[in-house]
């Protein structure tokens, strides 16, 4: 089974945006996560990690068939929840994703505790490559 574990910019009470973190809590954040793909990688579980530039970077393309496509710079404070990165591996079970997004929520903040960002677990019903569209 294959599930994407989707990781988001969200606020949570009580936990700084990291831009406010200390280098040392970016550096042991970021070492959780790694040490917990690294696991996955491992064990065989984990497909692909991908990481996202910061919403400010982003650009919202719309067209409506003619003419020149409308796009349009970030950031979005409209938006309250915005994706920040994605895991996608491959399980036996939810049980076991669930297991692997709870590790991944758990990644230390400031102070050194879990920040407890919630995390996204979605199943993938079909998986196609470029070809099979």
């Amino acid at each position: 089974m294959q599930f994407l574990l989707l990781t988001k910019y969200v606020d949570i009470e009580g936990v700084p945006p990291s831009t406010e973190w200390d280098p040392s809590e970016i550096t042991a954040h970021m070492d959780h996560l790694n040490a917990v793909n690294k696991e996955l990688a491992e064990s065989g579980e984990l497909v692909e990690v991908v990481i996202l530039s910061g919403p400010d970077l982003a650009t919202v393309v719309t067209f409506n068939g003619t003419g020149a496509p409308v796009c349009t710079d970030g950031p979005f404070p409209e938006s309250k929840e915005l994706l920040a990165g994605l895991q996608m591996i491959d399980v036996e079970s939810q049980a076991r994703a669930v297991e692997i997004a709870a590790k991944v929520s758990a990644a230390p903040g400031p102070g050194g505790r879990p920040i407890a960002q919630p995390i996204e677990v979605r199943e993938l019903m079909v998986r196609s490559g470029p070809t099979d569209l």
